[in-house]
């Protein structure tokens, strides 16, 4: 049995960040921590410093990151994520959330 989500009543909204759910495909080995990581970390400080990366935090699992980014589509957090050393070594895969304004507001808007 198939289901199909109920069309929004809500207008759309835009896209105004993107989150970034990274996951370490297999764990890093001592050479690779060494090598990557030492880039990985001042990579990710400029993408901050920039402006394109808002917040950034670990995940308590070990498994990964997670990053808020100011972008406006998936394509562009691809391009940002892709270019950092553990994507470019293909050790990190990202799920990409884009997120917009609360549009469930629009109804108290509407009431006024």
């Amino acid at each position: 049995m198939q289901t199909t989500a109920a069309p929004s009543t809500f207008p759309r909204v835009p896209t105004t960040k993107i989150l970034a759910i990274g996951t370490v495909v297999a764990p890093l080995t001592l050479e690779q921590r060494e090598t990557i990581m030492t880039c990985e970390v001042p990579a990710t400080a400029r993408l901050y410093l920039a402006g394109k990366i808002d917040q950034w935090y670990v995940r308590q699992d070990n498994k990964g990151v997670v990053f808020l980014l100011n972008l406006d589509s998936i394509d562009k957090a691809h391009e940002v994520l892709e270019q950092l050393p553990l994507g470019q070594a293909h050790l990190m895969t990202f799920e990409l959330i884009p997120l917009g304004p609360l549009s469930p507001l629009h109804v108290l808007l509407d009431q006024q």
